[in-house]
């Protein structure tokens, strides 16, 4: 079979999230939403309705919640903790992850979640791409405005989903789905 003769499928990527309030949710949509226009077959998945089979044949699961007191939400580490079968037969081994956090404050300590969500996926053998874009300022519609690297963060004012996160801070997101599709191209081989 000659490479002219192979198919390529285009890259599946999963977006699973928790949102209580629909910031994260938002975020969560922003992302898929570069990751389409990217090229790829992008999934939302909410972890209240969890489509195993779809991360299972999933390129890249990138991951993500609000924090909370400086933590993880408790549906998003139940997600974490009810991938154990998965992670015992080494199922998402390879795959690419990324993770991203939306919080009221500046910081609000979101490293520590996406640190959390990092440690999950090396736990299961997954590939960490983190977030490469140089921060343009720190106004609400600069891109990477909380100098993130590790993953995307984001912040939501005490407003309606409608009105916040702010432009900059979704427009990161769409960016950050975008890049994540085309580093998977890019670092895609067949053996």
């Amino acid at each position: 079979m000659s490479v002219s003769d192979q198919v390529t499928s285009p890259i599946q990527i999963c977006v699973i999230y928790h949102s209580s309030y629909g910031h994260t949710a938002k975020v969560a949509q922003y992302i898929a939403q570069g990751a389409a226009q990217a090229g790829a077959e992008a999934h939302l998945i909410s972890v209240a309705a969890v489509q195993w089979e779809l991360l299972d044949q999933a390129d890249i699961i990138v991951m993500g919640c609000p924090t909370y007191m400086g933590s993880l939400t408790a549906a998003l580490k139940q997600f974490m903790e009810d991938s154990s079968k998965r992670w015992l037969a080494r199922a998402w081994q390879g795959k690419m992850a990324a993770g991203f956090t939306n919080g009221g404050g500046l910081s609000g300590d979101k490293l520590a979640v996406l640190q959390q969500i990092n440690l999950f996926a090396m736990q299961h053998g997954m590939l960490w791409a983190g977030l490469p874009f140089m921060p343009t300022g720190r106004s609400p519609q600069d891109i990477n405005r909380m100098s993130s690297f590790l993953g995307l963060m984001t912040q939501s004012d005490n407003a309606s989903v409608e009105v916040t996160p702010p432009e900059g801070d979704l427009e990161t997101a769409r960016k950050f789905g975008a890049y994540l599709v085309r580093l998977k191209a890019k670092n895609s081989v067949s053996i």
